[in-house]
């Protein structure tokens, strides 16, 4: 699994002709950072980085808050159009995503949000993903807990924000995680909602490097590398709960 990521990164550092040259080599022959220069040349990178990171950062915070509190009515509080409303979000996962581009970019149109980031970040605030990881990891939390806090005094919002959110944390910063990492690498969603290279993320700008006749490797290879740091710097720093967060989850004693 790592060698075609460690030639995707070595390639990078080789210079175009050597790319496609015969036989291949593992190792550059000719290390250069042409093709870094050339990519902060050639777009805005800076540019696209901070949308990325504006769509990225503003939808997981986001995400994570109203899947939390989504989750939790869900699993807590007994209504009947709250399991109507709970299998129509699970419903959800089972309609692709591109089913619903026309009808999307028609509702993103209609509120004034095209060619803007709020186009991009408000579909994609509320994931049934999401929801059913804290539905799971709030049903395994005993009812007592909470009614030894409405004995104490504790308000409904007091419960959630004071005990179940501070409970809930490995499931916060798994879903933080992923949410992240969708929204930075989405190519579909800008691609429909953005026209104005200004509001570009980095993806669709990466996306620009590839002409109509020709492909210059060396740039668009050194530029996606640049695209992979903040994943793999996330990665790195939190992987500990990816593997270990959701062990128990929708497990009761």
């Amino acid at each position: 699994m790592a060698f075609p990521l460690l030639w995707f990164l070595l390639s990078s550092f080789k210079p175009g002709g050597e790319l496609f040259s015969y036989p291949l080599s593992f190792l550059p022959r000719t290390w250069t950072l042409d093709g870094y220069e050339k990519a902060l040349e050639q777009i805005d990178f800076l540019q696209y980085l901070t949308n990325s990171a504006i769509v990225a950062v503003v939808t997981t915070a986001l995400t994570v808050f109203l899947c939390a509190t989504t989750g939790y009515a869900l699993a807590k509080y007994k209504n009947p159009w709250l399991s109507v409303l709970g299998l129509l979000i699970l419903s959800m996962t089972m309609l692709p995503g591109e089913v619903i581009l026309n009808p999307l970019f028609t509702v993103v149109r209609d509120l004034g949000l095209y060619n803007s980031l709020l186009g991009v970040i408000v579909p994609s605030i509320v994931t049934p993903t999401g929801v059913f990881m804290f539905r799971q990891f709030f049903v395994t939390v005993p009812d007592e807990l909470m009614d030894a806090a409405r004995i104490d005094g504790a308000s409904e919002y007091g419960i959630f924000f004071r005990i179940m959110m501070p409970l809930s944390r490995p499931i916060m910063l798994t879903l933080a995680i992923v949410s992240f990492q969708w929204r930075w690498n989405d190519y579909i969603l800008p691609l429909i909602v953005l026209g104005d290279p200004k509001q570009y993320t980095l993806q669709i700008g990466l996306r620009s490097l590839v002409g109509a006749e020709n492909i210059d490797w060396s740039v668009l290879l050194s530029a996606s590398v640049l695209s992979m740091i903040p994943l793999v710097a996330l990665y790195l720093v939190f992987q500990r709960y990816i593997t270990s967060s959701n062990i128990n989850t929708g497990l009761k004693d």
